[in-house]
Order: structure tokens, then sequence, then C-alpha cells
């Protein structure tokens, strides 16, 4: 049962990071072809990123209140309505901002309720096994999404959209079916920690390992926005070449995720953390010397491992440190993660224009300093455990 429940719950990380990825090199070309300005390339972003922010606190809170199968089939139905309504107004910039709004929204609901039911069907041992199954469920929708993407929006743009809803409709149908709520021991516990939320868990040294995710996810997100621009400057890249890296580089994420997280011993995880971080500033370090596709997706890969490892070991720490509250410190770190999400963009984009390539050694800076907080962490007494 244990068995069908994650293949289940990985298919719902898989298709709502391949509906994401679907976007990435899509998402310009509907703006160009509209003569629309490029800065809402970076607000259809952040408008998404925006919505999950302010929503996923209370869909942490609510998932451990009401449980898990509710909220990843809420999130399931509502994110399929965000992809319909995208294709169907894809030549409404408004309606386009509405359908974004919904996605950040109901994706919040999916992310927490996941990782809220993983830590309810594990124990500290397992954790970093099952986590590194629902990372490598991510990189893989990240591989396919762009590739995917590419392929079905030279048909027609609103295509990967409405494959998108499609599948997300379905997903919706066989969840409602296979998936049990899962049982979790010691409820009474779990609920009497910390009655005033999400706010309460900053009193504890947890509160090193939130800040440390919103700044891994602050330097995804501003590679995600100027990677491309980068490289068009640079090399001359197309569309069809980026989700060709980013295709290389999912492979990458789904290999660290597969391969090496399983093998984070309990009690590692911090080591694991610091080397992730030196990985990710060499990666960056290597993108302004780009001379040809081959070295930008060396170096793209270089920065995605790290980037994957970090990221993965990071989220079974942080749910070790909630004592219990899995399900509210799950919505606490997806926050963070899109605080890095809404900040990013905007800020990388920015410094790309005042600073050229520069921009990626001053990112590779913040990774190495990002490094104190694993240091403030572990120096820390502070921990919050069960009774």
């Amino acid at each position: 049962m244990m068995k069908k429940a994650l293949l289940l719950l990985m298919s719902v990380q898989f298709f709502v990071y391949l509906g994401f990825g679907l976007i990435i090199p899509i998402l310009p070309e509907v703006i160009i072809e509209q003569n629309l300005s490029d800065i809402h390339v970076g607000g259809l972003l952040t408008i998404y990123a925006l919505s999950s922010f302010f929503t996923a606190p209370f869909w942490g809170s609510l998932s451990d209140r009401t449980g898990r199968k509710k909220l990843i089939l809420t999130g399931l139905i509502g994110f399929s309505a965000s992809f319909f309504l995208f294709a169907l107004f894809i030549n409404h910039l408004p309606l386009l901002y509405l359908s974004r709004v919904i996605g950040g929204i109901f994706s919040g609901a999916l992310y927490t309720a996941v990782t809220g039911f993983i830590a309810d069907l594990t124990d500290e041992e397992n954790r970093n096994k099952y986590m590194g199954f629902m990372g490598m469920s991510i990189g893989l929708g990240f591989i396919f999404g762009p590739a995917i993407g590419g392929v079905l929006g030279d048909v027609s743009l609103q295509l990967p959209f409405i494959a998108s809803g499609i599948l997300t409709a379905l997903l919706f149908i066989y969840a409602g079916i296979i998936l049990k709520e899962p049982s979790r021991h010691n409820e009474a516990n779990k609920r009497a920690w910390l009655p005033k939320g999400g706010l309460m868990l900053w009193r504890y040294r947890v509160r090193y390992l939130f800040l440390l995710s919103f700044t891994i996810t602050l330097i995804l997100a501003g590679i995600e926005a100027t990677f491309q621009l980068f490289q068009i400057e640079k090399i001359a890249m197309t569309p069809l070449q980026l989700g060709y890296l980013f295709m290389a580089s999912g492979f990458v994420d789904a290999a660290i995720q597969g391969g090496v997280v399983r093998r984070v011993k309990n009690g590692t995880e911090t080591k694991w953390i610091i080397g992730a971080q030196i990985v990710t500033a060499i990666g960056l370090i290597l993108i302004p010397f780009t001379s040809g596709l081959l070295w930008a997706g060396v170096a793209l890969s270089i920065f995605t491992a790290g980037n994957a490892l970090g990221r993965t070991v990071l989220v079974s720490l942080t749910t070790k440190e909630s004592g219990g509250k899995y399900g509210t410190a799950a919505g606490m770190t997806y926050s963070m993660d899109n605080m890095g999400r809404i900040i990013g963009p905007l800020l990388f984009t920015w410094l790309l224009t005042q600073t050229a390539g520069n921009l990626y050694f001053v990112s590779a800076t913040i990774a190495i300093l990002s490094i104190g907080l694993v240091f403030l962490f572990s120096m820390s007494n502070r921990a919050l455990k069960h009774n």
C-alpha cells in the first residue's frame, strides 16, 4: 500500500513540474507574439510565485488539520483549471495573469500536502531516500517539460497548456481512486505543538534552514530568468536549444536525486549541504565563460547538480527539525522558496542589465556565503523535537 501511495505521489510531483516546465520555452513566445513588453515574462513568473507565497502557510496548516488526500485532490483540480484558462485566453493578458494566480495558489496546496504525506509515511531513517524519489520525479518533470513544451508549442502555443490540463485532470481521477489518507501516529502530540503555527518555528534553529531554502531558490529562480537572455547575447541560443539544455540538466537533477540523495545518512545532512553549495558556486562561475552550446550545457549541469543536492537534503532535514509539524514546516519552506522566486527573477534580471556576465560571480558569492547559515544551524542548540 505504501509503495502504491508513493508511486502516486511521485506521479503528482512529476506532472506538476512537467506542467511548470512546459511553460519555460513558451512564455516568451506568447508575449513577443502579442508585441507586449518583455517585463510581462517576469511578471507572469512573479505573480505565480506571489500567489504560492501568500497561500502556502494556510495550505500547510490545513493539511495538518484536515488531511493530505483532500488537499491533493483540491490542488490537482485547481492546477488543471489554471492550464485550461491559460490556453483559452492566451491573447488576453489580464486573464493570463489570473490563470497564473490560480496555478500558483493550487501548486502550493500540492507541494505542502505531498511533502506532509511522505513525512507521515516515513520515519527519520528512510525519509532521505523517499524525499530523493520525490526530487527525482521533479527532475524528470523538468527534463520532459521544456522539451515537450518546445515540440507541442511548435504546433500551437495553446497545445502545451491543453495537454497539461488534461494530464492533471486524469491524475485527479486516479488519485481519487487510489490514494488513502495516511495514518498519523502521535496525532495529539503533533497537533499540540506550536499553536501559533508557522511563526513559532522561527524561535528555533530550523529558522536557519528556512533562510537557506530562500537563498538556494533565489539563485535558482535568478538563473532560470537570466540564463536564456545571457546565452542569446553570448551564443545566439534558440528556444529549442534551451529545451535541450534543460533536458540535459534535468537528467543530472534526476540522477542526483535518485542516486546520491538516497545515500545521505541520517545526521550527515549538513556536510552534504555545504558540499552542494560549493558545487553550485563552481557551476555559476563557469557560465560567463560560455563559448558554445556544449560549454553552456556543462556549466548549467554542474550548477543543477549542486542545486538539486542542496535543495532535497535541505527539505529532508527541515522535516526532521519540525517537531512533527510536517505540514506547517513544509508550508513555511514553500513560502521561503516562493519569496526566492518572487525576488530572484526581478533582482537577477536587473543585475544582468547592470553587470552582464558578472551577475554569475555575484550569485556564486551568495552561494558560498550561505554556507554560514549551515554553521549557525549546527552551533545552535534550540532544536525542536517530539516529546
